[in-house]
């Protein structure tokens, strides 16, 4: 299969049906802090309309999230975790491929959750169903007949950063990369009690990380707009966030595509680390 954190339209077209490949579809939205929540929402309906032959869907809001986190973000438990994955028919030698329709952030969520769980047979589909369906390639109504599986979380800690850690990181060599808008930085917006960004943090916004067509920018792109913010391959650590790890997941993949291997998301993200006092903001 696959080698990196993203394949094709037509490497993906090609392999449709191999024994050992899962399709996710993990299509959904995220409304802007200044509208009235709800703000997070899944495309579970759209699946059920149209989707690439062969995927299952997960639902990002409720599925691969805590029940008992009060951000309703943060990453599944392992068992829980893994009940989802065996739901979906994959084990820990499947090769997932995970697409969505908003510039891959939600898709990239789950390759990071993969990752983070042990599971590194996984990449993302550059330029999702967005791109699918502009080239005109195949979709489906029916949906995949699952065989029993079993999938065993492993923790890999290399992949998190905690609130804690991301604190004792303040004044480091280590850069905070925060992939939300820049109202949003800049104090205009929040999604938490406070406004504000992680003092240090330099602002990558999610949007400016993908093509109009949806695909993530080229590795020359990025290393580009990393070093116009002091960021390059000397850098000894980067950590992405964003609200709730979501957005920051994409700014990860895009790092590790670029080749930025030390690197980490900050899983709590503004809504654990804006709604603390004990946290400076600045």
């Amino acid at each position: 299969m696959s080698a990196g954190p993203l394949v094709t339209t037509a490497w993906l077209h090609e392999h449709l049906g191999a024994a050992d490949l899962r399709v996710v579809d993990i299509r959904g939205h995220v409304l802007p802090p200044n509208v009235p929540p709800p703000h997070y929402f899944s495309h579970r309906e759209d699946y059920l309309i149209s989707h690439i032959p062969g995927a299952v869907f997960v639902d990002w809001v409720h599925e691969i999230t805590d029940p008992d986190d009060p951000r309703h973000a943060r990453i599944a438990p392992p068992v829980r975790f893994a009940e989802v994955m065996v739901r979906c028919g994959i084990s820990n030698q499947t090769f997932v491929v995970a697409y969505d329709d908003a510039g891959s952030m939600f898709a990239a969520r789950l390759w990071w959750a993969l990752n983070y769980y042990g599971h590194t047979r996984v990449a993302v589909l550059d330029g999702g169903w967005n791109k699918w369906v502009a080239e005109g390639r195949p979709v489906t109504d029916k949906l995949p007949r699952i065989a029993t599986t079993v999938f065993t979380p492993r923790p890999q800690p290399a992949w998190m950063r905690t609130a804690d850690q991301v604190m004792a990181r303040l004044d480091t060599s280590t850069r905070l990369i925060d992939v939300r808008t820049p109202q949003e930085f800049n104090g205009e917006w929040s999604r938490a009690a406070r406004y504000g960004h992680i003092p240090g943090a330099v602002n990558l916004p999610r949007a400016s990380l993908v093509n109009p067509d949806g695909t993530l920018i080229s590795p020359a792109q990025l290393r580009a707009k990393l070093a116009a913010l002091g960021i390059n391959e000397q850098t000894a650590e980067c950590v992405t966030y964003c609200n709730a790890g979501v957005s920051a997941a994409l700014g990860l993949l895009a790092l590790r595509a670029a080749g930025f291997f030390n690197s980490a998301l900050y899983d709590g993200s503004w809504k654990e680390w804006g709604n603390d006092p004990r946290r400076p903001i600045t």
